[in-house]
């Protein structure tokens, strides 16, 4: 329908424009049509009229390609401007503006130069609004901070705001090592603003930095994953930096305690005793630890399960094995079965804010002779 309605505009805008054409032509005083001028009346009108034909038959023929050219081309703008985070396009429209409004002002005094001065102005808007755009996109954290000193922009205000809808999160040290919240935050389980306190960001730098091999590259790994989420135009991070309140406080986890308590959000944390803390102190915790347990499959006593014995267990007799999720599995009188994989029962499940722990024994009890593996065996019983 609205492909119908611009097709008919088109035509008749291109129509209206030969009949124009065709009035100027045997209207004008222009030496180079006077043929047009003095022709006879009806030959006048006749002109008219053919020019406004051949108008119609160029509408009717460029109309299609117009229309289908506009349409590809608000397709490409339409998602280039999806791809784009909101805050280059606000900060890229604000620096247009202030492009265009200098352009402006210097345009008042290019006028009185006259034709040179228009020719001028426009060049110099067109540079001035490519600047202001280009700047305003490239700067934009550096405009958001210099906005932040107004009381209107100021950043604490917009984020208590963003903490009363319940969508703010601050997310501690261990939870952005791990990495995982960067997968759930691309998957959609994780909304809203994912808030970085300034000092852990320093904490992250000063395990970045540490001497000893692992702890560097724990640090290391933090700072890829917070720059990955960064980039992630579906991902909203935003580094806090205001320290006020919190100047006395030294250690990490009290300062995001205080942090959340201030401006009404939530932990997302892996530490266990942080969590235990912050539930202490009214603040609500987001433990990727606790979901990781919660999503794992459901195991019950009775079940059978094949599972390879890799180690000792503490007690006397007994085995461990893991599931592919980590769950370690004590298997009772698993220690004959070392390196072996043998199906077992499950006799009891152990769930924990730490983990899970599965409890089984052998299926079979099974005494091995000759090669360890499922040769030849003697079932006792």
């Amino acid at each position: 329908m609205v492909r119908k309605i611009a097709f008919i505009v088109l035509v008749v805008l291109f129509t209206a424009a030969g009949s124009a054409i065709g009035i100027l032509l045997v209207n004008s005083n222009s030496d180079m049509f006077t043929f047009f001028a003095n022709l006879p009346q009806q030959f006048k009108f006749s002109l008219i009229g053919l020019s406004s034909l051949i108008a119609l038959a160029a509408g009717i023929l460029l109309a299609p390609l117009m229309i289908r050219g506009a349409v590809r081309i608000t397709v490409f703008i339409e998602q280039y401007l999806q791809r784009t985070p909101i805050q280059d396009l606000v900060m890229g429209s604000v620096g247009l503006i202030i492009g265009l409004i200098i352009a402006n002002l210097i345009g008042s005094i290019l006028s009185s130069i006259g034709i040179v001065g228009k020719i001028l102005w426009i060049l110099i808007t067109l540079l001035l609004a490519y600047l202001g755009l280009s700047i305003g996109i490239k700067k934009r954290e550096d405009l958001i901070t210099l906005f932040a000193g107004f009381p209107k922009f100021g950043k604490e205000r917009a984020l208590k705001a963003e903490a009363r809808t319940g969508q703010f999160k601050i997310l501690d040290t261990s939870v952005i090592i791990d990495g995982r919240i960067a997968e759930l935050c691309e998957s959609g389980f994780v909304e809203g603003i994912q808030l970085v306190p300034a000092f852990v960001l320093e904490e992250l730098r000063h395990i970045a930095d540490s001497p000893d091999l692992l702890k560097r590259n724990r640090g290391r790994r933090g700072l890829d994953i917070l720059n990955k989420m960064r980039k992630d135009p579906d991902i909203k991070v935003q580094i806090y930096d205001n320290n006020r309140g919190l100047e006395d406080v030294a250690e990490v986890d009290t300062k995001l305690v205080k942090l959340a308590q201030k401006l009404g959000g939530k932990i997302i944390t892996n530490d266990f005793n942080l969590n235990k803390v912050a539930e202490l102190h009214g603040v609500k915790v987001l433990n990727i630890n606790e979901l990781a347990n919660a999503i794992k499959p459901v195991v019950l006593p009775g079940e059978e399960m094949v599972v390879q014995v890799v180690k000792d267990g503490k007690e006397s007799g007994q085995g461990v094995a893991y599931l592919d999720d980590g769950t370690m599995i004590v298997v009772d009188g698993g220690k004959r079965y070392m390196n072996q994989t043998i199906p077992v029962l499950v006799t009891s499940v152990l769930q924990t804010a730490a983990g899970r722990m599965i409890f089984a024994k052998p299926k079979y009890d099974r005494r091995i002779e000759g090669q360890a593996g499922y040769g030849e065996v003697n079932i006792i019983g």
